[in-house]
């Protein structure tokens, strides 16, 4: 008896755990049914030369000798134009036409063609672009009501929660992949408002601009960009970031983004323990610019931003992408920590020039390998520097140049090549200048103790 009551309890295990897994998984029949006809193929045509064509499948250290051999080659003569195609996805969002995909979907394109999901084709007009975030508003004009999606909320996306993606990859039409979140605010150096939904639900070359559904058949991302040669790694635009900006993209085509004028860095574990901050967080301040916002508003060279309209800077990456939601004009409250105490300013956010940015990030990447900045009353405090002038280290990467000479922050650089450093930008020029030396000669004061240290820069 006790043999069959154990048999009988295993059975009904092996059944009843399939069950309760699928009666988690979400119906993705339904939801594909639902949601196709909304979804959209885009293809897009320019014209280009040959020359142009050409030159873009050499690498930058052949396209000047290639360059040179075209212009001679066609010297006199009129270059061959042919037809460059694109193909991508798209969505739409109001029933009388209008469509959201990736600018690069459509960027200088000549011709757009918009196929629906029951195969109708129609031209369509780019009404509005956003190149910082990869953004397009596209409209087309149709006699009858169009289907639309529902647009959701990308920040109540969980980790592990599951997403299905419907697109044109590799031109293979109305192709539907289903995956989950893998990670959420990454940051993959695609423009200054990184804060990519990461999915391994497949996503291929043709999926750009396409929607990512949750499970309730609301869009909360925009596919935009895949890791070269990665599996299982894909990313999508937050749907809350293109709908803050939908409403200007509709009135003016353009986006216009609110402006602190300061340049920022990294907190380092090293840099929040120099200012008495307990934990590597926020944005420090390396920089002001003259007549800015943030300059009127009384924020200085040191200060660590941890708060912005009381939305917190957990990483220095999070402050370019809420400045730029802050409209123009409006005054926002900017904690920061100073002294070792916080303070809280009213800036009046400005207006942001076409080709800048809310706030400049400081360059951790260069030939050296390291980051610096002016010396603050509070570093010299901090760090107990005796230097009377020059430019302090900040970070140092691992396994660069200069890690391996044995510089670390607090290090002091008064001298690089025989020229005196004061300020960051006079450390950025100098090394600018002197790219195409192997050998990089730095005079460095650490505590009381003045030394030469020569560097082997990397490539």
């Amino acid at each position: 008896m006790k043999r069959l009551t154990c048999a009988f309890i295993i059975l009904t295990s092996m059944l009843l755990v399939p069950l309760l897994c699928w009666g988690n998984t979400p119906d993705f029949v339904k939801l594909t049914k639902e949601l196709k006809p909304a979804v959209v193929n885009i293809s897009s045509s320019k014209t280009a030369d040959a020359h142009s064509s050409m030159l873009n499948q050499f690498d930058s250290r052949h396209r000047d000798f290639f360059e040179e051999f075209f212009e001679n080659f066609f010297q006199g003569r009129e270059m061959p134009q042919h037809k460059q195609k694109s193909l991508g996805s798209g969505f739409i969002i109001s029933s009388d036409g209008y469509i959201l995909t990736n600018d690069h979907v459509v960027d200088d394109a000549d011709e757009i063609t918009v196929q629906l999901a029951g195969g109708k084709t129609y031209p369509a007009t780019v009404k509005g672009i956003d190149q910082k975030l990869d953004l397009a508003l596209l409209k087309i004009d149709s006699d009858e009501t169009l289907p639309t999606v529902k647009l959701g909320n990308s920040d109540r996306l969980e980790i592990g929660e599951w997403v299905m993606a419907i697109g044109n990859p590799f031109g293979l039409e109305q192709t539907v992949t289903v995956g989950i979140v893998s990670a959420k605010g990454r940051v993959i150096g695609a423009g200054p408002y990184d804060n990519f939904i990461q999915t391994d639900a497949s996503i291929n070359p043709g999926n750009s601009g396409g929607p990512l559904f949750n499970t309730r058949g609301e869009v909360v991302g925009i596919n935009t960009a895949i890791v070269a040669g990665g599996q299982g790694i894909g990313f999508a635009i937050p749907i809350n970031a293109a709908k803050n900006i939908l409403p200007q993209l509709k009135e003016t085509g353009h986006v216009t983004r609110g402006w602190l004028g300061v340049t920022i860095q990294h907190v380092s574990d090293e840099l929040a323990d120099s200012f008495g901050l307990d934990t590597a967080e926020g944005a420090l301040i390396s920089s002001v610019a003259g007549n800015s916002p943030a300059e009127k508003a009384g924020l200085e060279r040191g200060d660590i931003i941890l708060r912005l309209n009381d939305k917190k800077i957990v990483s220095m990456t999070d402050l370019p992408r809420l400045v730029a939601e802050i409209p123009v004009g409006e005054t926002a409250d900017v904690t920061v920590f100073r002294d070792g105490k916080e303070e809280t300013f009213e800036v009046e956010v400005g207006k942001m020039s076409d080709d800048g940015n809310p706030v400049r990030v400081t360059s951790r990447t260069n030939a050296l390998g390291l980051t610096v900045m002016e010396i603050t009353p509070e570093l010299r405090r901090r760090l107990n520097i005796q230097a009377k002038q020059g430019v302090v280290i900040t970070a140092v990467e691992p396994n660069s140049a200069s890690a391996e000479s044995g510089l670390r922050p607090g290090d002091v650089i008064i001298e690089f090549n025989n020229q005196e450093i004061a300020t960051a930008q006079e450390f950025k020029t100098t090394l600018e200048k002197s790219d195409n030396k192997t050998i990089q000669r730095l005079l460095i004061q650490r505590g009381k103790g003045l030394f030469f240290i020569a560097i082997k820069a990397k490539k």
